[in-house]
């Protein structure tokens, strides 16, 4: 794990917070110019710490009014397929490869409950589904500590 400063932590949380956020304030609100700000962004770059930007969309403002977690496991020789179903279906907002009994975890937007059938129908012959929908989110999408907690 690459070691970050406290400058180089604090400008990542203060882009997580606000992506658009100005060189220039994201230095005031560290105390450094706008320029160090963007010298050390660069180099985060560099060593890919820093992935990339991106916006966060309110589902529900858009008219997804449900979001869905659903286990896949495929059928015998057709994990390739299936993770091209899966990344075929541009309501699945992600998917990860996991251990255990399933191959995949995914999460799907809808709009209505009753589109779930019709969206995994295409799956059903390749991979077994278990589904949930989410009721509600305890913690959203944020950065895990990036300095060394007190123990370490």
């Amino acid at each position: 794990m690459k070691k970050l400063d406290h400058l180089d932590a604090n400008i990542i949380y203060a882009l997580a917070r606000n992506a658009r956020a100005s060189l220039a304030n994201i230095g005031k609100q560290i105390g450094i110019s706008g320029p160090a700000v963007g010298e050390r962004l660069r180099r985060l770059e560099d060593a890919q710490v820093v992935d990339s930007f991106g916006v966060i969309v309110n589902l529900k403002v858009v008219g997804y009014s449900l979001e869905a977690l659903v286990r896949i496991k495929p059928r015998s020789g057709q994990l390739r397929k299936v993770e091209s179903l899966i990344a075929d279906q541009p309501r699945f907002l992600w998917c990860d490869r996991i251990t255990g009994e399933d191959c995949f975890v995914a999460k799907l937007a809808l709009v209505d409950v009753s589109e779930l059938d019709d969206i995994l129908f295409t799956l059903h012959d390749f991979a077994e589904t278990h589904t949930s929908i989410v009721k509600s989110s305890v913690i959203r999408p944020r950065l895990p500590p990036l300095l060394p907690l007190n123990n370490e």
